[in-house]
Parts: structure tokens; sequence; C-alpha cells
């Protein structure tokens, strides 16, 4: 899909980078720009700031910063044209793509209404769970014995789905409505003549949403002996297991932070992580994982590591694994499998064995180089020439998955040292195999005459109250999309802070504590360290032209208040610095004052992109101060550049006067000027 560049700048245009932020970050006004705990790094103090003027974000602490479609992107894990599509819906828009004809428009915006109409079912219908489960002792007692908090209860938003056929009867006003089936809620016995009744019954419920914070689906586990012990939402618009993952939207702050992805399970392998001190879990959904689920994690960490069970079940999913993450092994990332004693699952290891014995676990976790030479070895006799064939052709179609690099070559040596052939030799026998394969495919493959298309996958306060009430009723509150009713998001308490975290800043994981009214939960007799701050690089000195730069992209209409001889200095500037004051005052002679959100997506591929980002990089480019400090700033550098321009036309004047008498005058008139702006130049400083 082609977005023209036009578009997205006309999109940041629209948008306010503040809004979008706020939904993930708590802000609070700090002089010209808001302030708050910067997303992308563990951090105590407010150092993420939020420019109104520039449209742009920017931290001090780790120095990232973008504009709100990067910022969906790197935060929400979204690709470029799905951020470009939430921003645009959000203001109205309607993207442009001149590769699809009016009627598949048409189609995607109805799809785009229908998904949303059923997240919000969803959402009713989670809100709904999450009374139920204050008013059921017998299911707050199943959550109580696996150890899960009522602050944690909050962050998943678990619930509770009462006996009963029809209880969202009493939630929903129209029982018949198509969208309680078409989202999965509600099952329609058609032998039965159409007779309604609800999925979920008797079951503690595990909301599933989306990496946007979208309401996509349920869990839920029986509380006695029924089958299934396991009942998720079948596959709906909006609800495909292969492509979620649970846990993802409440982790990814979390996996940022630990700097690796820890893929279980199951529902309670989450939970009860989170519980214990790893809130960075995630869990497949009934399904084995696929490429799109490490795809998916892998735009939040480069290290993902998956942890099963020891028993054969364990080995089994593993080997699926395998399977799903090859696709996405490169050279700069870490894969990794964590195999528990046959007995345990994360959960009871951690009870048993301390979160310090897991974390050691997790470090000494199997690389997937030496898990895929394992896979391909297992039932395999290396003693035999035999048997070592039989690991080679076992192990051809893992290691043609990898992608190229280092990592594919060096297991080409390992895996041809086991089978007793050097590389070249491995390699043309697999080459050959290859190729027969294909022409075989080719061979029985029925002719396809139309090839299928596929789409690509491609204001709480400042200070949050503190979370008290463990296990007490939840806000009735349904909120929005991203107000699931806990901390930040909904300012309910519990779960606050622009990290997810409490107001304080750090992870809310308890232990102890009881379940009596008021009792509370008692807080971690200590907390998790925080990782070190990373330290900002070093920015190379500015000279005046690149802050007079940087003031004019942050504050492009201070471009009207300047006078001839300001215009005729900045343009004179040498290159790249000249032509882009020129290119600037183009863009303001045409389209007015622009933030630098947009000024950046104008630049591409320009001639002065690269000192334009240089300048406006780095902890010198947040222009702080009110606007007539930043006024008075950029009129004592002009000043000092009119006198620096003065100075050099008297150095080549002074070398003509012998020749051009005439130059004397000009010398002596430049000399009145200069001591006219020198007088000038300190009271502007």
């Amino acid at each position: 899909m082609t977005i023209p560049q036009s578009f997205i700048q006309e999109l940041l245009t629209r948008v306010d980078v503040v809004d979008i932020v706020g939904r993930y970050v708590q802000l609070k006004k700090g002089g010209a720009n808001f302030m708050g705990l910067c997303p992308f790094h563990g951090e105590k103090s407010p150092s993420f700031s939020v420019s109104p003027a520039k449209q742009f974000y920017h931290c001090f602490g780790c120095g990232k910063n973008g504009n709100a479609i990067s910022f969906l992107m790197d935060h929400a894990g979204m690709g470029f044209v799905e951020a470009v599509q939430d921003l645009a819906q959000s203001v109205g828009l309607q993207v442009p793509d001149d590769d699809i004809s009016p009627q598949e428009k048409e189609r995607a915006a109805a799809a785009r209404q229908k998904q949303a109409t059923l997240n919000e079912v969803l959402e009713k219908a989670a809100d709904a769970y999450r009374r139920h489960l204050r008013d059921s002792q017998r299911a707050i007692g199943y959550f109580k014995g696996r150890g899960v908090s009522g602050a944690v209860a909050k962050r998943y938003g678990l619930g509770y789905a009462p006996e009963g056929w029809r209880s969202l009867a009493s939630v929903f006003p129209s029982y018949d409505d198509p969208l309680l089936e078409e989202s999965g809620l509600v099952i329609v016995n058609d032998e039965d003549g159409g007779k309604r009744y609800d999925r979920f019954r008797d079951r503690v419920m595990f909301p599933i949403r989306n990496v946007k914070g979208e309401y996509i689906g349920f869990g839920g586990r029986v509380l006695g002996d029924d089958k299934p012990k396991y009942l998720n939402s079948p596959e709906t618009p909006v609800f495909h297991k292969g492509r979620e993952l649970y846990g993802l939207f409440e982790a990814r702050t979390p996996i940022r932070e630990a700097g690796y992805a820890l893929v279980t399970e199951g529902y309670m392998d989450v939970v009860a992580l989170a519980q214990l001190g790893f809130p960075n879990a995630v869990a497949t959904l009934g399904t084995a994982c696929t490429p799109e689920h490490v795809q998916k994690l892998l735009r939040f960490t480069d290290a993902v590591v998956f942890s099963f069970d020891g028993d054969n079940a364990g080995r089994r999913a593993a080997r699926k694994a395998l399977d799903g993450a090859l696709p996405h092994a490169t050279d700069t990332r870490s894969i990794k499998f964590l195999f528990l004693p046959a007995e345990h699952d994360p959960d009871s290891f951690i009870r048993d064995h301390g979160t310090d014995a897991f974390a050691r676990h997790v470090s000494d976790a199997m690389p997937l180089s030496r898990f895929l030479v394992e896979s391909a070895s297992e039932g395999c006799d290396l003693a035999t020439a035999e048997g070592r064939a039989h690991m080679a052709s076992n192990a051809r179609p893992l290691w043609t998955a990898l992608p190229d690099g280092v990592l594919k070559r060096q297991l080409l040596g390992e895996l041809a040292e086991l089978t007793q052939l050097n590389a070249r030799d491995l390699s043309d026998l697999w080459g050959q195999a290859a190729a027969r394969d294909g022409l075989r495919a080719a061979h029985h493959a029925p002719p396809q005459r139309h090839p299928p298309r596929t789409a690509p996958d491609d204001a709480p306060s400042w200070d949050a109250p503190p979370d008290t009430d463990g296990w007490q009723p939840h806000s009735e509150s349904t909120g929005t999309a991203y107000d699931p009713g806990y901390g930040s998001y909904g300012n309910q308490g519990g779960y606050g802070g622009q990290n997810g975290y409490g107001s304080g800043g750090k992870p809310p994981f308890r232990k102890g504590g009881d379940w009596k009214s008021g009792g509370g939960w008692k807080k971690r007799d200590k907390d998790a360290p925080w990782p070190p701050q990373p330290r900002l690089p070093r920015t190379p000195a500015m000279g005046r032209a690149d802050h007079a730069a940087r003031l004019l992209l942050s504050h492009m209409a201070f471009l009207e208040e300047l006078t001839h001889d300001d215009h005729t200095t900045l343009a004179a500037q040498p290159a790249p610095h000249g032509p882009l004051f020129a290119w600037l005052e183009a863009q303001f002679h045409e389209h007015g004052p622009l933030a630098w959100a947009v000024l950046r997506e104008s630049l591409r591929d320009h001639e002065c992109e690269e000192l334009a980002v240089k300048v406006m990089t780095g902890s010198h480019a947040q222009t702080e101060g009110e606007l007539h400090e930043l006024r008075l700033e950029l009129r004592d550098l002009l000043t000092r550049m009119q006198i620096e321009d003065i100075k050099e036309q008297q150095k080549v004047l002074v070398l003509q006067v012998a020749q051009d008498p005439s130059a004397l005058e000009r010398y002596r008139a430049l000399a009145e000027k200069r001591k006219e702006l020198e007088q000038i130049a300190p009271k502007t400083t």
C-alpha cells in the first residue's frame, strides 16, 4: 500500500501528538511542553518531553524522539500503514491508496466500522464480567488460591462469567442482536430453533486485547471439573488466534524494561508470572506459536525466550515454536528455549525455587542454534552413516528457513561437521534436493488462473491515588478502549502511572496480605531494582547558524518577524545552512507556519534533510522557555551573525582600498552599522 507523502503531511497537521502520547503516557504541563515518564526506558523522574509547537516528543534520558506516527510504531507496535490508518481514523480522514478500487475501499471502510463495533460489544461484556467477579467469592477464591492479588487482577481485567444460560441478557438490551453471535459471546443453536445461550458460563474470564488495548476476545477457565478446562473465543473478524498473544498489551513496557519477552503456554502462566515479578510474559492462545506471533513480539524487543514444560508435550510445543521463529532469527536477535523440569510449570517452579532461580534458568536458556541441532538429531544415531544422513535430511528444512547471515553460515558448518561432510558438499546436496522439490511441486500443482490478493500484515491526574483496595469493587465506568478500569488509563486506582505502574513508577506486584474487607495487600518487601538509565550521547557543539535553524524549525512563525537584513544574512550562510533557510522561507510563503513534525516529512530526500535532522535531534533540540525569551534568543543570534558578516566584508574591503577608493566609504558605512549592532547585542543577551 502506497500512501502519498502529501497525505502524511496533512495528517500530521490534523493530529495532536500530545493527545496521541497521552493515550499511553501520563503527561503534566511543564512550561511550553508536557512532561512524563518515558515509556521506552525505566526511569523514576520525568525526562520525556512532548512539544505541542513542534508536534514532536523527545526523551532526555534515552534520546528517543519522533512524531505521532513513529510513537504508535515504537510504543504500540504498529506497522507504518497501521499507524497512519489509526491516526487518520481518529481525525476522520480517509487514507488514499491509488492501488485499490473504490469498491475495495468501500469494503475496507465497512470492515473497519465492523471491527470498531465488535470491539465495543466485547468491552461492554468485559466490564460486566469484572463486576460479576466482585460478587463471586468462589471465583475470587480461585484466584486467591493461585496467589493472584487484586492489583494484578485489575491490570489484566480478570472477571467471572456467572452460571446460567443467558446472563448477558441483563447486559445487552437486545439479546438477539447478531453482533453478540458475531463477537463470539453468544452461541446460536440452529438445530433447536435458533435458541441462543452464552458461550461462557461459570468460568473465570481472561479478556484478550490487541496491542492498541481494544478488546478482541476472551479465554475462560472452569472452576470445577467440566470440560473443556479452557475455552477460547472463536475466530471472528477481530480475533485471530494465530496472530494475537495474550498479555502483550499489558507487557509492552515491561518487555522493553526487561530487555526480552517471555512466551508461556497459558493465561494463568502470564498472570502468575506478573504476580511474581515477571510482567514481561505473554502466551499463545491455545495454538502453536506462529511466525506472525514472533514477528509481533520482535516489534518490541530483539530477544525472545520461549518457556515450556519439560514433558513431551512441552517439547512438541517448543518444536513448533522453533518453526515459527526460524524465519526471524537474524544475526542481531536472540531467540532461546527454556525447558523446566517435567513436574513444573513457571508458576509452580517459582513458588518452589524462587524468582532468582527462575531468572537463572531464563538466562541459561537454550539458544535457537543449539535447539535446531538437537531437533534435527532427535532419533538419529550419529555413529552410523544412516543416522547422519537422516539428521541431515531433518536439518535441511530448518536451516533453509533461516534468513541469510552469519548465524546461518555458522550452522551450516556445524551441521556439516556432524554429518562428516564439508560445508560446500552439504550445501550442494541441499541445493539439489531443493531443486528436485521445486520441480516436483511445479509438476503436481494445479494451474492458478488468478493469483490471490493478500493484505499486508502489516487525562488522569498527575498524582494517581495509591492502590489500597486490593480486591475491592471496580468502578462501574465502562471507559474507553484505553480505559479498562485501572491505573493511568482510567485513574481508578490500582495500576496507576504512565508505565502502567503505580504513581511512584514501580510495579505493584504483591505478596502476602489477606482477602478480608479493608485488609488490602502488602507491598513487596523489596522492589526489583530499576535498570540503570542510559547516558545520553554527547552532542557535538553547535554554531550560531545551527541554533538559528533549530529555533526557526521549531517555531516557523518567527520568520514573519524577521527584517530584510535578517533574511539576507540567513540566505547568505554557506551550504547547507543557506539552502535550508531559503527552503524554509519558501515553505512559509506557500503554506504558512508549520510544525516541525510536518516539516520533517517535507524534507524527506531533500538535500537539507541531514542538517535539519541534526539540529533537531538530541538534548539541545528542545526549545524550552517562553516564546518571548525564544524570540530574544533568535534576535541575539541574528544580530551576532550580522556582525560576523560585516567583519568578513570589512576584511575584504581593506584589501580593496588601494585599487578602489570607494571601498573605504563602504568600509566606513559597515563600521557604523556594526557599531549600532554591537550596542544592541548586549541588551538582547
